[in-house]
């Protein structure tokens, strides 16, 4: 199989190793990129995926809260350009149709955009389409998630490009936005230990595996190695497991417990996660109008 420049580009973009190891990565793999990416892993070749980091959208995220019902709602909503997603219209959009959901507990972006904003009277399609046509760019709400409990709920936006939202029950709305500020600082992939899958497991215990081989020590010793590395990734992708942004001394399980708290469900959002943007290949463009 032929491995083009893309190809190794991409490859490069995600693991951050050289362009010929790349490569040689593809040639082994038949040009499968993530085959590719795990062969490196297990080569020592590339710490992680970098694909999540990969975000190259436009746009913000909204949150709009009830706390009398304690329930909340984030939406993202993307642009083409960054101009686009800082101006007064857009954001006003944005923020009008967090509020459209968050009161019509519209389930997903089908049903929101069919939902009337109150200010307006028209729906959130319309006053869509009505902005699109103002300003000259593709506007897209590209997704939508609420979160309710009957404790707390605590909301933290970074910027406008990360969003939070936690579900507590015990402790207080101190704690609450603490915890959703270390989601957003350290963002783990689950709340505790015991909801990492196995499949993560399994992958994470082949890469390891396949590096400690390579040290040519004992099997006990090298089962030993895996065990500790494995606990360790555990405590990474794990919100409890994690140290406390604030006081890294402690954990975040041992913050929980001493205020009888325990987290139901968290949200994170960043903009633009899994979408790429497309590459404007200009010398291209140049000489397809010259040749027209």
């Amino acid at each position: 199989m032929t491995i083009s420049a893309s190809m190794v580009s991409e490859l490069r973009q995600r693991t951050g190793a050289g362009m010929m190891e790349c490569k040689k990565f593809l040639q082994m793999t038949n040009g499968d990129i993530e085959q590719a990416i795990l062969e490196m892993r297990k080569a020592g070749q590339a710490k992680a995926d970098k694909k999540a980091d990969r975000i190259a959208a436009e746009g913000v995220i909204v949150i709009a809260r009830d706390d009398a019902a304690k329930n909340a709602v984030m939406i993202e909503i993307n642009s083409e350009t960054d101009f686009v997603a800082r101006d007064t219209n857009f954001l006003t959009f944005a923020n009008a149709t967090a509020k459209a959901a968050l009161h019509s507990q519209a389930k997903d972006v089908d049903s929101l955009m069919q939902t009337i904003i109150v200010d307006t009277n028209d729906s959130v399609e319309e006053q869509r389409q009505q902005l699109v046509a103002k300003i000259g760019e593709n506007i897209k709400v590209r997704r939508l998630e609420h979160i309710s409990t009957t404790g707390h709920i605590a909301c933290y936006l970074h910027g406008t490009r990360i969003g939070v939202i936690v579900a507590m029950q015990g402790g207080d709305e101190a704690l609450a936005k603490d915890i959703a500020m270390q989601i957003a600082a350290n963002r783990p992939q689950v709340i505790s230990a015991e909801q990492v899958s196995k499949e993560a497991l399994a992958v994470e215990r082949e890469v390891f595996m396949a590096q400690a081989r390579e040290s040519g020590k004992p099997e006990e010793i090298i089962e030993k190695m895996i065990a500790g590395r494995l606990s360790k990734f555990v405590e990474e992708v794990s919100l409890t497991g994690q140290p406390f942004v604030k006081d890294p001394s402690i954990k975040v399980a041992d913050l929980l417990k001493k205020h009888n708290a325990s987290v139901e469900k968290f949200l994170y959002f960043q903009v633009g996660e899994g979408i790429e943007k497309k590459e404007d290949n200009f010398v291209a463009e140049v000489m397809a109008q010259v040749k027209q």
